[in-house]
């Protein structure tokens, strides 16, 4: 059973220097839902960008940061099967998509870290619909780093029709792009990875990388992609940065696809649309993924006994570190906070 009063990391204004832990009383789970203990959380760009303000500005103050963990259920509430105290349990992060596409409610009110409150606490309550169990080879920290790198990687491979003998692109060295280069290597692939640092593409060649690209001693890395793969491109890219989409296009092979997954470099591209129309791409915003996604690829995770890349790890008590380490841009992997 939970006790009744739990830590919780409040932001009081939109800086990191407003973190505070503060005590909470621990919610109740009612019909339907489960009460989790988090024994750890991973961060996503998406929380810093709230947190920056770059976009929810209207968000109510003081709330909860973040919306990955992983997690142990310690109480059920009424007609809960599907899950027993004890399991080891992520919740998902847009609440209520269970498959196919998501309502515009789902994404925009649903979605755990903002407007929902986030997993910088020590318990949460979610409907027992709104969670998967955690693959039995991964840690409680390892599992924290899913919900959403893992499954927007996941999403955008399987959106982009990922076939063995493809050649995959990567950008950087994120969550997002390390789990879309180790799901591509076990579907097959052939992975081209792009970073500002040779040292990180080194680390990225250990976890099956076959081609890196330095962006900054080979700005056009676009052509340089091409000649790479012999003049023909990629068949996918992992698109991250957001900004970098007219160069993406010069890398992309005929009839290829593009997933935009995020915006690090920026929120607008210049994008010539010659080179969409004549080569026949197809490009298309990943917005995280479904539950039912997210049980395939934990299926994946466990058969191949997949192990996701953690750059560091904080107390909760040092989690505005953790935001300050993820604002620098220099981590390789997951940012995880243990509870």
């Amino acid at each position: 059973m939970a006790q009744d009063s739990m830590r919780a990391l409040e932001a009081h204004d939109f800086s990191i220097d407003s973190l505070k832990l503060a005590q909470r009383p621990v919610p109740k789970p009612r019909r339907g839902e489960i009460l989790v203990r988090i024994k750890a959380a991973s961060l996503n760009y998406r929380d810093l960008a709230i947190l920056t303000q770059k976009y929810m500005s209207a968000l109510p103050l003081p709330y909860v940061p973040a919306s990955d963990c992983g997690a142990e259920i310690v109480e059920l509430g009424e007609e809960v099967t599907r899950f027993k105290v004890g399991d080891r349990v992520t919740p998902i992060y847009t609440q209520g998509w269970h498959d196919g596409y998501p309502t515009p409610e789902q994404r925009t009110k649903r979605t755990l870290g903002a407007p929902l409150s986030g997993v910088l606490q020590d318990y949460v309550v979610v409907p027992a619909e709104d969670a998967v169990a955690i693959p039995s080879n991964l840690s409680d920290s390892e599992a924290a780093t899913l919900p959403i790198a893992a499954l927007t990687a996941w999403s955008t491979l399987q959106e982009g029709g990922i076939k063995a003998g493809d050649a995959v692109l990567v950008q950087g060295t994120g969550g997002v792009a390390l789990f879309a280069l180790q799901f591509a290597k076990i579907m097959g692939a052939r992975v081209i990875v792009i970073s500002s640092s040779d040292e990180k593409l080194g680390r990225a060649k250990q976890l099956g990388a076959d081609i890196g690209i330095n962006y900054r001693t080979t700005p056009g890395w676009g052509v340089a992609v091409k000649e790479a793969t012999g003049g023909r491109g990629v068949d996918i890219i992992v698109e991250t940065a957001g900004a970098t989409l007219d160069q993406s296009l010069g890398a992309i092979a005929f009839g290829g696809f593009i997933g935009i997954v995020g915006f690090v470099a920026g929120m607008k591209a210049e994008i010539p649309l010659r080179s969409i129309i004549g080569p026949m791409i197809r490009i298309q915003g990943i917005a995280v993924g479904s539950r039912a996604r997210f049980e395939a690829m934990n299926r994946a995770i466990a058969l191949h006994k997949l192990k996701p890349v953690i750059d560091s790890t904080f107390p909760l008590e040092k989690a505005a570190d953790a935001f300050r380490h993820l604002e620098q841009g220099k981590h390789f992997g997951k940012i995880v906070i243990s509870l």
